[in-house]
C-alpha cells in the first residue's frame, strides 16, 4: 500500500498524464516532427480515388494547406478532408449546381417584394447590359455554378444602383469550392494564407487550393475532446462545436423537463434582447446550478470554445444530468437539423451529412497504405 506522500504524488502523476493525453487527442496541430513532404503527398495520391483528374495536384494543395497550418497529416486527417470534398463536391473545383439560374433569379425577386420594389423595375435592370457584354437576365440563365452566380452578383451589386439597394454590399452566395466552405468563415481566417491572393479572399474560395485550405481550417483547425471523427463532420455542417452543445442541450431537456432543440446554439443569435429556448431552460435551474443569470450568460457565450467544457455550468449541468440518468451521459451527439438551403431537393439532415461523410472516410482508410500513422 502507497503512503499518503506517495499517493498523492501517484495520483498528480496520472493526473497530468491524462491532462497531456486528452490534450493531445483534442487538437488536431502537430506535436511531433512530421513525415517528409514527398511522402504525405504520395500517400495523400494513394488516398485520392483513382478518378480524380490532376491528383497530384490535388496532393500538392492538400499538404501546402496541412504544412501551413502546422495540423498533423495522419491517415485519419487526410481521409476526413478528402471525404468531406468527396461528399460536397465529389472533388469538383466548382461544382455545378442544377437550377442554379432559377435560384438566382427567385433570390431577387425575394429580396424585391422584401424591399417593396416593383417586379418590372427589377427586370429592367436585369435587362442592362453587364461587363461581359451580356445583359443579367442572360447571364443568369446560363449560370451553372456558384462561381458563375458570384461574379453576376458583384458586378450587379457594383454596375445596377438597385443591386446595392437589394444586396447592400453583401454578396449573397455564402459557400465555394471542393469543400463548401463558409466564405464569411474565409475572410476571418485568412491570416496566414500561403498563398498570394488574387482578387479577394472571396475568389481563392473558389480556387482548388483556396476552397481546400479553408476548407481544411473549417474541419480541423480547432482543438476538441471528441472521441470520433464524425463529431467533427456534424461540426462542419452544424458549425465549431455544435455536436458537444447538442449533447450538453440533451443534457439540460433532460434536467428541466423542456423540449429543447439540439442544434448546437447555446445562445441566441438573432437581433434584440430576447433569450434563446436554451438560455431560457437554463436559467430556470440557477437555484439548483447556484448560479446568478449573469454566470450562466458568460458561461454559455464560450460555446463556441473548447473553453466551455472547462466552466463551472458545463461540469454541474452534466453532474446533475448523469446523475439523473444513473450513468455517464454522451458529450457529443449528431445534432438535430434538417439542412435548409435552395440547392437542396430533399429532406436532409445534418446527422445525415456526418453519416455520409464518415462513410466516406472508412473507405478512404482502407485504401491507406500504412506509411501514415
Amino acid at each position: 500500500m502507497l503512503t499518503n506522500g506517495l499517493a498523492r504524488h501517484a495520483h498528480a502523476l496520472a493526473a497530468a498524464l491524462l491532462l497531456a493525453l486528452l490534450a493531445g487527442c483534442g487538437s488536431q496541430r502537430t506535436q511531433a516532427p512530421p513525415p517528409p513532404p514527398d511522402v504525405v503527398r504520395s500517400e495523400i495520391m494513394r488516398l485520392l480515388p483513382a478518378s480524380v483528374p490532376d491528383r497530384k495536384g490535388w496532393a500538392t494543395d492538400i499538404y501546402t494547406a496541412f504544412d501551413a497550418q502546422k495540423i498533423d497529416p495522419t491517415v485519419e486527417n487526410l481521409c476526413s478532408v478528402l471525404a468531406v470534398a468527396e461528399q460536397e463536391s465529389n472533388y469538383q473545383v466548382d461544382p455545378a449546381v442544377p437550377g442554379m439560374g432559377k435560384i438566382a433569379q427567385d433570390e431577387i425577386d425575394r429580396r424585391a417584394s422584401k424591399a417593396h420594389i416593383p417586379n418590372l423595375l427589377v427586370r429592367s435592370a436585369l435587362d442592362i447590359r453587364s461587363p461581359t457584354g451580356k445583359t443579367y437576365n442572360e447571364r443568369l440563365s446560363a449560370a451553372r455554378t456558384e462561381k458563375d452566380l458570384s461574379a453576376i452578383f458583384d458586378d450587379f451589386i457594383g454596375m445596377v444602383p438597385l443591386g446595392r439597394t437589394l444586396f447592400g454590399n453583401f454578396n449573397p452566395v455564402h459557400t465555394a469550392g471542393p469543400m463548401q466552405v463558409s466564405i464569411e468563415f474565409a475572410e476571418q481566417q485568412a491570416r496566414g494564407y500561403p498563398y498570394p491572393v488574387e482578387g479577394s479572399i472571396r475568389h481563392e474560395v473558389f480556387s482548388r487550393r483556396g476552397g481546400v485550405y479553408f476548407g481544411i481550417a473549417h474541419l480541423l483547425g480547432y482543438p476538441v475532446s471528441y472521441d470520433k471523427p464524425i463529431y467533427r463532420f456534424a461540426d462542419f455542417n452544424a458549425g465549431w462545436y455544435a455536436s458537444r452543445n447538442a449533447a450538453f442541450q440533451s443534457a439540460v431537456a433532460r434536467l428541466t423537463g423542456k423540449r429543447l432543440a439540439l442544434d448546437g446554439d447555446l445562445i441566441s443569435y438573432g437581433f434584440g434582447p430576447s433569450l434563446g429556448q436554451t438560455e431560457l431552460a437554463v436559467r430556470s435551474l440557477h437555484a439548483q446550478l447556484g448560479m446568478r443569470n449573469p454566470t450562466i450568460r458568460s458561461a454559455l457565450e464560450k460555446g463556441e470554445t473548447l473553453e466551455f467544457e472547462d466552466t463551472d455550468l458545463y461540469k454541474q449541468v452534466f453532474a446533475m444530468a448523469d446523475k439523473a440518468a444513473g450513468k455517464p451521459l454522451p458529450r457529443a451527439i449528431l445534432p438535430g437539423i434538417v439542412l435548409e438551403s435552395p440547392k437542396i431537393t430533399r429532406k436532409l439532415t445534418t446527422a445525415w451529412f456526418a453519416q455520409r461523410v464518415e462513410e466516406r472516410r472508412v473507405r478512404c482508410m482502407a485504401r491507406a497504405s500504412g506509411a501514415l500513422k
